[in-house]
C-alpha cells in the first residue's frame, strides 16, 4: 500500500492527526490518560480498533519547539517502543500540528519558541567548548549553530540540507543573502511559508545536495550542517565535492561523532574525523582544517 507523504500544513481536523500510518492526539488539560500500551511523562502509545497507532500528547503552543526531538527520542525511540525514521518525522510532525486548529499557527508557534531556545543559550555562551555531538534537542545543537555562523564570513550563504532552516534564518537575520535547500519540498514549503511571519527573507530550493542549480561559485560560502550522517558515504562525498563547486570562497560541513549512528533521527553511518580529514586531502585547490567542536568540523577554503 502506498502511504501519502508528509503534509505538513494539513490541519489537524478536530485536533486529530491521521496520515495513514500513524494517529496523533493532543491530550485536553486535566483529562484522564486513555491509552494503555506504554505511558511516559509526555505521551501515551496504543492502538486503534483498526490496529492504528495512536500517540497522545499533552503539550501546547506555549511548550512546543525542537525539544520535541529529544522528548520522542528519550520516551518512545531509544526504549524501543517506536522504530524508524519515518515513523519519528510523522509523529514529531502530528504533535505540532495537533497543539493547534490552524497549522501555521501551530508551526509559528514551534518556530518562534525554539529560535528565541537558540537565541537564549547562544547569548548566554553556549557556544563555548565543549566536545558532545549536536542533535536530539535544542541545547545539543545551539552551539553547532553558533559556531557554524561564527564560521561563516560576509556575502551569500547557501545551507545544504536545511530541514526547518533554523540556521538560515538565523544566518538571514543577520542580514546575510541566504537560500536554504533541502530534498523534501514540503519542507522547504514550510520554511518559505515561516520566514515572513519572523521578517527574514530566505531563498528556498528543492534538490538533492549532490546536485544543486546554482552556477559554479554562486555563492560566497556553503554550509553541510548534519547532513552527511543522512546520506550513504558515496552520495556523502559526492556532495562535499559539490559544496566546493558552489562556493566561491568557504565551504563548512559539520557532523555529530558519534558510536553507532542514532536511526531515529535518520543516520545512516557514523562519520570519523579521519573521513572528514579524506575529503579535505582530496580537495584539490583548497586549504582544510578539521576540528573538534561539539562534534566534527571540517573547514574548506579556496586557495
Amino acid at each position: 500500500m502506498t502511504v501519502a507523504p508528509i503534509d505538513a500544513l494539513a490541519p489537524a481536523v478536530g485536533g486529530w492527526y491521521r496520515d495513514g500510518v500513524v494517529v496523533v492526539r493532543r491530550r485536553g488539560v486535566g483529562a484522564r490518560r486513555r491509552l494503555g500500551v506504554a505511558r511516559t511523562p509526555h505521551f501515551d502509545l496504543g492502538r486503534a480498533g483498526g490496529g492504528d497507532l495512536v500517540v497522545e500528547h499533552s503539550l501546547t503552543l506555549e511548550s512546543i519547539d525542537d525539544d520535541l526531538a529529544g522528548l520522542l527520542s528519550d520516551e518512545l525511540f531509544e526504549p524501543g517502543w517506536l522504530r524508524g525514521s519515518e515513523v519519528f518525522e510523522r509523529v514529531f510532525t502530528g504533535v505540532v500540528l495537533t497543539c493547534a486548529e490552524d497549522p501555521e499557527l501551530a508551526w509559528e508557534a514551534f518556530y518562534a519558541n525554539t529560535l528565541a531556545a537558540v537565541g537564549a543559550l547562544a547569548g548566554a555562551g553556549v557556544e563555548q567548548a565543549g566536545t558532545a555531538s549536536g542533535h536530539g534537542c535544542v541545547r545539543d545543537y545551539a552551539p553547532v549553530y553558533a559556531h557554524a555562523e561564527s564560521l561563516v564570513g560576509p556575502g551569500s550563504v547557501l545551507e545544504l540540507g536545511s530541514c526547518f532552516g533554523f540556521l538560515a534564518l538565523r544566518l538571514a537575520a543577520s542580514g546575510r543573502a541566504v537560500t536554504a535547500s533541502d530534498v523534501s519540498g514540503g519542507t522547504m514549503r514550510l520554511l518559505a511559508s515561516m520566514a515572513p511571519r519572523f521578517g527574514v527573507d530566505v531563498a528556498t530550493l528543492t534538490c538533492d545536495a549532490a546536485h544543486v542549480p546554482v552556477p559554479d561559485a554562486g555563492v560566497e560560502s556553503v554550509l553541510a550542517v548534519h547532513l552527511l550522517e543522512h546520506l550513504e558515504r558515496d552520495h556523502a562525498a559526492r556532495v562535499v565535492a559539490e559544496a566546493r563547486r558552489l562556493a566561491a570562497r568557504r565551504v563548512v560541513v559539520a557532523v555529530p561523532l558519534e558510536d553507532v549512528p542514532s536511526e531515529q533521527f535518520g543516520h545512516l553511518w557514523a562519520v570519523a574525523l579521519d573521513t572528514l580529514r579524506e575529503w579535505g586531502q582530496q580537495a584539490v585547490g583548497w586549504r582544510a582544517e578539521v576540528h573538534e567542536h561539539h562534534g566534527g568540523w571540517l573547514v574548506l577554503d579556496r586557495v
